[in-house]
């Protein structure tokens, strides 16, 4: 049996971890709040901790779960952002994540949200449970003919923008490292990021969280957007600094927003808040905006998705104990 400390755990990590064959070799113990410094010391007899996008693994923490005797961080997710991986390579900590879950609950949930915003179907259906049914004030546009443009083209990416295509949009991207055989095969054109930026009718982000992506969108790439851009992200909240983002949205320049992420989203998102004052100043103000439409990072959250995650996550640490390699692409 390998101890696992399980930090910031929903009822749905406890079921999806507890169906995978094999998982009654591990010795499950889960906990509601988040890994820290400050509640690392719960750690305290596990081989392995399996935290989530909003746990802390600093070096302060890490030093203390290494002394502790835990050899292996797991993520269930995908970024690792999260982790100071230079700190866990000194304390000999192993770190392992989920590279690729489902890129489709994603990519669908990114076209979901655009439509819900701008065909504005969450505003109609508050109406018409209150018995209104006026459709003044419910014009959208057609995806039809648009351009939409694509951010990064990973897995998440690909599909996303396979999925405009299909709508019969104009889709072109953008990625350093661009895969020009798969946008051949599917009629997507890649660009510069200036070049995107300023011909998209809606933009949508899928990349990674990094210094050089951290703030993507800003004061300069807003004002370089179309007149009446959409933006939409499933990605990481800190691509979008968020200040800018609501002087932009004050000034009329952003048509819509849709986010599934958000900048400072540790201690909101994936908790019930609906009987406190949010503290948070920036997101109460996005949320005032009748053409901004919010999700608590959710585009993971489909059967399919949570099945692979609890899967990896628990070969992952099956592989610690019995000193096996890891599944490829899972060690970081």
């Amino acid at each position: 049996m390998i101890e696992t400390t399980v930090f910031d755990t929903k009822p749905y990590d406890r079921e999806y971890l507890g169906k995978v064959t094999g998982a009654a070799r591990i010795a499950w113990r889960f906990h509601e709040f988040r890994l820290s410094a400050e509640t690392a010391s719960s750690a305290k007899g596990s081989q392995a901790v399996c935290i989530f996008v909003n746990d802390q693994a600093d070096r302060e923490c890490l030093k203390i779960i290494a002394a502790q005797g835990v050899k292996l961080i797991a993520l269930r997710c995908a970024g690792f952002n999260n982790v100071d991986l230079a700190a866990a390579k000194e304390y000999g900590l192993a770190v392992v994540r989920v590279p690729a879950y489902s890129p489709h609950a994603v990519a669908e949930h990114t076209v979901g949200l655009l439509l819900t915003l701008n065909r504005k179907i969450h505003r109609a259906y508050n109406r018409v449970r209150e018995l209104n049914f006026s459709l003044s004030g419910l014009v959208g546009f057609d995806i039809f003919g648009k351009t939409v443009g694509i951010i990064g083209t990973g897995k998440i990416g690909r599909i996303a923008a396979q999925i405009f295509r299909g709508f019969g949009a104009v889709v072109v991207a953008y990625d350093p490292f661009p895969s020009q055989e798969w946008a051949t095969a599917n009629g997507i054109q890649y660009v510069d990021l200036d070049t995107l930026l300023t011909a998209s009718d809606i933009i949508s982000l899928h990349v990674p969280l990094l210094a050089e992506t951290r703030h993507l969108v800003n004061e300069r790439s807003l004002s370089q957007m179309k007149q009446g851009v959409f933006i939409v992200n499933t990605s990481r909240g800190k691509l979008i600094d968020t200040t800018a983002l609501i002087a932009s949205l004050k000034t009329g320049h952003i048509g819509g927003v849709a986010l599934d992420v958000y900048e400072e989203e540790e201690g909101v998102f994936f908790e019930d808040l609906s009987g406190k004052v949010l503290m948070d100043d920036a997101l109460s103000h996005l949320l005032v905006f009748p053409n901004v439409l919010i999700t608590a990072h959710q585009a993971f959250l489909t059967h399919e998705a949570l099945s692979e995650i609890a899967r990896v996550t628990t070969l992952n640490i099956l592989s610690q104990e019995m000193n096996e390699p890891f599944l490829k692409g899972t060690t970081l």
